[in-house]
C-alpha cells in the first residue's frame, strides 16, 4: 500500500459497508472510542514491563505470580502485579488464570473442566469463581481463558518469510494426527457443548455479579466438521462463536477475539473478516483483540507480520472503531528469526505498526 492509498483508507469514514463502500458521515460516531496498544506476552516482570513501555504499550494481559499450587491469585498477588505495572505507566487490562490455557490436553495439569470430569471440574470452577472475586477487589476488569483440548495446531516445519523470518504454518492436508486420539477420547459436538454450557452457567453469573468481563479465545484453527484427533472444535467456526456468546445473556460474557484465529476459519478472510468483526463488535462481545494477520485461508495458511497478510488491517481497525470498541489491540504469534528466540524484535515491529495505525486513525478521524 502506498502513502496515498494509506491516507485515503485511514481517512475513510469508520463505518464502512461490507463491500468497502462508505456510508453517510452522519452515521459515524462523533468521538470514536480510543483503542489501546496492548500485549499478552509474559512474564509480568519489571524487566519485561520496561521493554513493553519502551515501545509504547499502554495495557496488557497480566500473569500474576501465584504461590504454591493455587489455581487463583490472591488479592495481594494481583495488587502487587498491578502496582508493578503502574510504575511503568502500563494498565492491567485483563489477567489469565494458571489453567484453562491454549495447551493441548495432554500438557494441561488441570483439565477437568474441558474433560467434563465431576466432581473435579466443580473444584476448578470454584477456583475460577474466587479468581473473579479477587480481580474485582484488585480493580482488574477482565479475565481471558481457553476451553481447549487440542491446543494450537500447526505443522512442525515453518515456512520461510521475508528476509530470514520463519512463519508458523498450518496445512490440513499435510497434518498427521499423532496420537490419533487425545486422552479426552472422542468428543463430539454435543459433548463439547455440554461441557461449555455447564461451565458458563456457573461462571458467568459470578462474573456479572462482580462486573468482570470473561473473554474466551476461539479454537485455533478450526478443523473439519468430523473433527481432528477425535475432537470436534465447536469454537472453531463463526457459527460456533455466535452460539457460544448466546448461551449466557450477559454484558460480561464475550470473546478474546483473536482476529488471526477467526481469519483462519474463513475461506476468504480478506473479504469476510470485517463483517465478523462488525457482528461481534456491535453486540459488545469483543473484550480484547489479538490483532494478527495470516496469508491464506481456512485449512491452509501461514502467520505473517501484520502488514503483509490477506487482511487489510487498516480496514479492520476502521471497523473496530465503527462499533465502538475501546479495548486492547495485541500482537500475537509473531514470526521467528535467528538471534531473536523470544520474538522480542518481531513484537517490537508489531507494536510500532499498531501504534502507527492508531495514531493515524486518531489524527485523521
Amino acid at each position: 500500500m502506498n502513502r496515498r492509498q494509506f491516507v485515503a483508507s485511514s481517512a475513510a469514514v469508520a463505518s464502512l459497508a461490507g463491500l468497502g463502500e462508505p456510508v453517510s458521515t452522519s452515521a459515524a460516531p462523533a468521538s470514536p472510542a480510543r483503542i489501546k496498544l496492548g500485549c499478552q506476552s509474559a512474564p509480568t516482570s519489571g524487566t519485561h514491563l520496561k521493554y513493553l513501555a519502551r515501545y509504547g504499550v499502554e495495557s496488557i494481559c497480566g500473569y500474576p505470580d501465584i504461590a504454591g499450587d493455587r489455581l487463583y491469585a490472591t488479592v495481594d498477588e494481583l495488587k502487587w502485579m498491578r502496582d508493578l505495572a503502574d510504575k511503568n505507566k502500563i494498565a492491567i487490562g485483563c489477567v489469565a488464570p494458571p489453567f484453562l490455557t491454549s495447551r493441548p490436553i495432554g500438557r494441561q495439569r488441570h483439565g477437568a473442566i474441558v474433560l467434563a470430569q465431576s466432581p473435579e471440574r466443580d473444584r476448578d470452577i470454584e477456583a475460577l469463581q474466587m479468581f473473579i472475586r479477587n480481580c474485582a477487589a484488585a480493580g482488574i476488569p477482565a479475565i481471558k481463558y481457553n476451553l481447549c483440548l487440542l491446543g494450537v495446531l500447526r505443522l512442525p516445519q515453518r515456512t520461510p518469510g521475508r528476509g530470514d523470518a520463519m512463519l508458523s504454518t498450518w496445512r490440513l492436508k499435510d497434518a498427521h494426527p499423532d496420537p490419533p486420539l487425545t486422552r479426552a477420547g472422542r468428543v463430539d459436538a454435543d459433548r463439547f457443548w455440554e461441557c461449555i454450557t455447564y461451565f458458563l452457567a456457573r461462571v458467568i453469573p459470578v462474573a456479572e455479579e462482580y462486573k468482570i468481563h470473561m473473554a474466551c479465545h476461539p479454537h485455533d484453527p478450526g478443523v473439519p466438521p468430523e473433527g481432528y484427533q477425535g475432537v470436534v472444535r465447536v469454537l472453531g467456526t463463526v457459527d460456533g462463536l455466535k452460539r457460544f456468546v448466546s448461551i449466557q445473556e450477559s454484558t460480561y460474557h464475550g470473546l478474546n477475539f483473536c482476529q488471526g484465529t477467526v481469519s483462519e476459519m474463513l475461506r476468504n478472510p480478506g473479504q469476510e473478516i470485517y463483517e465478523v468483526i462488525r457482528y461481534f463488535g456491535s453486540r459488545k462481545k469483543i473484550v480484547n483483540v489479538h490483532f494478527r494477520n495470516i496469508r491464506g485461508h481456512r485449512d491452509d495458511f501461514v502467520e505473517v507480520f501484520p502488514d503483509e497478510g490477506s487482511v487489510d488491517m487498516v480496514k479492520a481497525l476502521q471497523v473496530y472503531r465503527e462499533v465502538g470498541y475501546s479495548g486492547m489491540l495485541m500482537p500475537d504469534h509473531v514470526p521467528q528469526a535467528p538471534g531473536d528466540p523470544q520474538g522480542l524484535q518481531s513484537f517490537a515491529f508489531c507494536y510500532g505498526y499498531i501504534r502507527g495505525l492508531l495514531q493515524s486513525a486518531n489524527r485523521l478521524g
